[in-house]
């Protein structure tokens, strides 16, 4: 059995979750609502500012991952893009939400695509180099499951603090609208520190992780890194199906605030959807891990992604629920959702040590840049459906129109049912995984 890694590494090595946590949360659960509500964009204008940026990290993190796999520096072949990446991901996102009045919605539109484009490939060069670390720090198969344990519960804690921070601080005036040009340019200042310290924290802290040599021999064509990737089987089959459920959350994650104003009355309410959603994965994360312990990882996978899904579903009648019923509907959540962060980041470094061959970055490459897809899909999809049931866009510091029924509705749908398919259709991906998950769990016993 391998050594235990010391506590400081595997929480320093897990700071970086907070700083993933928070950039992926506060653009997914605000920015949509920022370019339609402050900035006046249209949905559908601001669906594809929010897409294009995304689309071209899809290629980014592939790209990023081949460089850091081969990069020769005396502090490593990860750490020092951790360092840049941190650093620039913190100022581009100041920059984010502190758009300047440029005349038309076109031209806001294009600067938001433009500044999340570069805040997007900066956190490439952090997160890439990042997520390779786990299948070269051991080769333990508990050990790589506790790494992420560690990891889910820092990310849970970013996911606390974009979820529930960001939105007090940008609805802090407006009268709980969803508020102003300028309670979101501090709120990005604020987060940007956040980030920063996170980032930096994760940089410092793996000093003396592991490592593997550096790749050598010609640098791997984009193409060629695909078909590298495409010929590991099961690491295709867990990628479809995770990145389903990341199109899901994605989508909710950007109607929370929508739902919010629209069917709490409040955008202040939308810390507290957060704060029921994320919570119990502070309790669940450690059950989750017990349980694979004993039955699997992927049962467990299973059995989170059924709960969410079912879960998201059910509220589509949040309009005509008490209000402490769609509380208690996101406490469900947050134990499926719990389990759905865990496995499938506990499962990537078995599939990736069994074929990295010191290619870990080109896997990690793929993985980020599928889910920074589903990651935008997910708005994508719900700004689509705002669109087509009516919604109503409008300049901050103009009267709020009054949105129809239809409108409303279409929120409340991207919010439920459409999370909920995604997830449930991650489920036929997952089940062709078991005889997978089988044979590494029997080797893991022969082993023991």
């Amino acid at each position: 059995m391998a050594a235990q890694l010391s506590r400081r590494l595997t929480v320093s090595y897990g700071a970086g979750a907070i700083g993933n946590g928070v950039f992926v949360t506060v653009p997914g659960l605000l920015l949509l609502f920022y370019m339609t509500n402050i900035l006046g964009i249209g949905a559908g204008l601001a669906s594809a500012a929010l897409f294009v940026p995304k689309l071209w990290d899809a290629f980014a993190n592939p790209l990023m991952g081949g460089i850091s796999d081969r990069t020769t520096n005396r502090y490593g072949k990860r750490r020092p893009f951790m360092l840049v990446g941190g650093l620039g991901t913190s100022l581009a996102f100041v920059l984010l939400f502190t758009a300047p009045k440029l005349g038309s919605h076109l031209a806001s539109a294009i600067y938001v695509t433009a500044v999340f484009t570069v805040a997007m490939t900066f956190y490439a060069v952090f997160c890439v180099p990042w997520s390779a670390m786990p299948p070269e720090m051991t080769d333990d198969y508990h050990e790589r499951t506790r790494i992420t344990s560690v990891r889910m519960v820092l990310l849970t804690v970013g996911i606390l603090v974009g979820g529930a921070l960001a939105p007090t601080i940008a609805g802090a005036d407006n009268e709980g609208k969803g508020g102003s040009a300028s309670s979101y340019a501090w709120m990005s200042v604020v987060v940007a520190g956040i980030l920063a310290v996170a980032f930096l924290t994760a940089w410092r802290g793996t000093r003396e992780a592991r490592t593997t040599a550096p790749l050598t021999g010609p640098r791997a064509t984009l193409r060629q890194q695909y078909d590298v990737v495409r010929a590991n089987k099961p690491f295709v089959t867990l990628f479809l199906g995770y990145n389903l459920q990341a199109a899901a959350t994605a989508a909710m994650l950007t109607g929370a605030q929508y739902v919010a104003v629209y069917v709490l009355h409040d955008a202040k309410k939308s810390t507290l959807l957060f704060v029921f959603l994320v919570a119990p994965c502070a309790v669940m994360v450690p059950l989750w891990r017990r349980f694979s312990r004993t039955r699997g990882k992927l049962l467990g996978y299973l059995l989170a992604t059924g709960i969410f899904g079912l879960t998201a579903a059910s509220l589509v009648f949040a309009r005509d629920e008490a209000e402490v019923v769609i509380y208690v509907q996101m406490i469900l959540l947050g134990v499926g959702y719990a389990g759905m962060q865990l496995f499938p980041y506990a499962i990537l470094p078995d599939l990736i040590t069994d074929e990295h061959d010191g290619r870990a970055g080109i896997f990690t490459g793929v993985w980020q840049g599928g889910e920074t897809i589903a990651f935008a899909v997910g708005p994508a999809l719900f700004g689509v459906i705002l669109a087509i049931s009516g919604y109503h866009s409008y300049d901050a510091g103009t009267r709020a129109p009054v949105q129809t029924d239809t409108a409303v509705l279409g929120l409340v749908l991207g919010f439920s049912v459409l999370p909920g398919l995604l997830t449930l259709a991650s489920l036929p991906f997952l089940q062709r995984y078991r005889e997978i998950d089988d044979d590494l769990s029997s080797r893991v016993l022969e082993t023991a």
